[in-house]
């Protein structure tokens, strides 16, 4: 098994270890021929993208693609920012992006005290005392991740799951109705076993991703691998390996017609 594309990949312009040339580099040796350079969304304070360097980071895609054949695609790894399913990407980044993959992260900004407690911060602690979550936070991070999937042209739910409770067969029932594909994510285990069972059964398409922070990681997918192995889940709906690509992507298919 091997990544056509590698959708999720992170440079120095967040906190990744690598330039967008290294990370083609990588890709060129590790066979495979599109990457997408996802670094983490503008309400990161510390290392989120910046919207003054997307211009910067276009050029550097452009000639990393022209030096090693690689294509080079410029996304980003977005933050979802609370229930209403807002996210950091505004309608006037559009145009600059390829790729718009979002998921639920720490150390981020939020609008409010508020939302950050209503989506992280009640998830944080009922982690940290080992609490049985409620159903009320469940139904509430779920809301989360639908609304977002909604309201917004994702293509990729990246790590759903991970540092969160959510019903992930709701979230798998949205993604599939939406078009956004559901993430098997090879650096973070962010479902168990039984989530995924439910997750596979919805129907719903997925993508393998690196989320490599280093250009050593570009296109390992050997923590994966083994999960789509012992789950059986069905290589055909596993969108970005063998030569395969996605028949549309959601992002590209709405600025069509924006």
């Amino acid at each position: 098994m091997i990544l056509t594309t590698d959708y999720h990949t992170h440079t120095v312009y967040s906190h990744g270890k690598g330039k967008i040339i290294d990370n083609a580099l990588a890709a060129k040796e590790a066979g495979v021929k599109t990457i997408c350079i996802t670094d983490h969304g503008f309400s990161h304070p510390a290392y989120g993208m910046r919207r003054r360097k997307l211009d910067k980071m276009r050029n550097e895609c452009n000639l990393a693609k022209q030096e090693t054949g690689v294509n080079v695609l410029l996304g980003i790894e977005s933050n979802l920012l609370g229930v209403s399913g807002k996210t950091d990407v505004k309608i006037s980044d559009y145009d600059k992006l390829d790729v718009f993959l979002a998921g639920i992260h720490r150390f981020i900004l939020y609008d409010t005290l508020g939302e950050w407690f209503t989506l992280l911060g009640a998830n944080f602690l009922t982690r940290l005392f080992k609490k049985e979550p409620s159903k009320e936070l469940i139904k509430r991070t779920t809301k989360v991740y639908i609304n977002a999937i909604k309201n917004n042209p994702i293509d990729i739910l990246t790590h759903p799951g991970y540092l969160v409770f959510a019903d992930a067969e709701e979230v798998a029932k949205c993604c599939r109705d939406y078009g956004t594909l559901f993430e098997i994510n090879s650096r973070k285990s962010h479902l168990s076993d039984d989530d995924w069972v439910k997750v596979i059964n919805t129907g719903v398409d997925f993508v393998v991703n690196s989320d490599a922070h280093a250009p050593k990681n570009i296109g390992q997918i050997d923590y994966a691998k083994s999960l789509i192995e012992r789950l059986e889940i069905p290589l055909d709906r596993i969108k970005n390996i063998n030569g395969k690509t996605p028949e549309k992507l959601r992002f590209a298919e709405f600025k069509k017609g924006f």
